[in-house]
């Protein structure tokens, strides 16, 4: 079994950093020596079918924008249609959200203001005040959510490292349409997005990766690992 972690790594991104050392925290706790590859986005395109059949899970990274979006969404889209897993966090959240709404809710001129500011159709915008740095409560409202069974309480406290969001204008469409809102900050904007039917698609808006410790290993992180290696939460 292998993992890619589709993004463009720079060891200087604590967040890159902390993704390589929270997926190292899961596999001990698993007891797995899968492999887990950064997959440099510039590349994916015309690597496309190699990846495809050589991973079982992609990790979309933050730290965007990335070097090729038009690889990433390729890549969140083929996970999206075959049952591979996938987590997104922060720029992977982002970019999860921009290939749905391209392709399932067809608005093909979805667009990230990070990088087409001044695009009609800005699916992903910038938050009403930035995150970088906070620790902030999450409110998980479906109680049938993957993320609910793996954190297994209500409210949970994570870390934020991004000035955009879900655009609340659109988030009751994504939702509608099976990307489904399962938690959310205190004025109900979109934090956990989950893909309804899927055995693991999920997109959070904070980085996990940064609260796994040895001792404790982030649940999302393991619940994800777990889903790669095809077994249950």
């Amino acid at each position: 079994m292998k993992l890619a972690i589709i993004g463009d790594f720079r060891k200087e991104n604590a967040t890159h950093r902390a993704t390589n050392a929270a997926i190292g925290h899961s596999m001990d706790q698993l007891n797995s020596g899968m492999a887990a590859d950064w997959i440099a986005t510039s590349g994916i395109i015309h690597r496309f079918d190699e990846i495809a059949a050589d991973y079982q899970g992609f990790l979309i990274s933050p730290g965007s924008p990335y070097d090729s979006m038009e690889g990433v969404l390729k890549i969140i889209r083929y996970g999206r249609e075959n049952n591979i897993p996938v987590l997104g966090t922060c720029g992977g959240f982002q970019h999860m959200v921009i290939e749905f709404a391209r392709n399932v809710l067809e608005i093909g001129d979805a667009e990230h203001a990070e990088t087409n500011p001044s695009a009609s159709n800005l699916i992903i915008n910038p938050l009403q005040c930035s995150l970088v740095g906070q620790s902030l409560d999450i409110l998980i409202t479906a109680k049938s959510s993957i993320a609910y069974a793996l954190y297994r309480r209500e409210t949970v406290t994570e870390s934020y490292y991004c000035n955009f969001g879900l655009n609340p204008e659109y988030q009751s469409a994504v939702h509608d349409r099976g990307f489904q809102v399962v938690a959310s900050d205190a004025n109900g904007e979109a934090r956990i997005l989950e893909l309804e039917e899927h055995p693991f698609f999920v997109g959070t808006l904070f980085v996990p990766q940064t609260r796994s410790t040895v001792e404790a290993p982030h649940p999302l992180v393991t619940g994800f690992l777990r889903a790669v290696l095809g077994m249950h939460h």
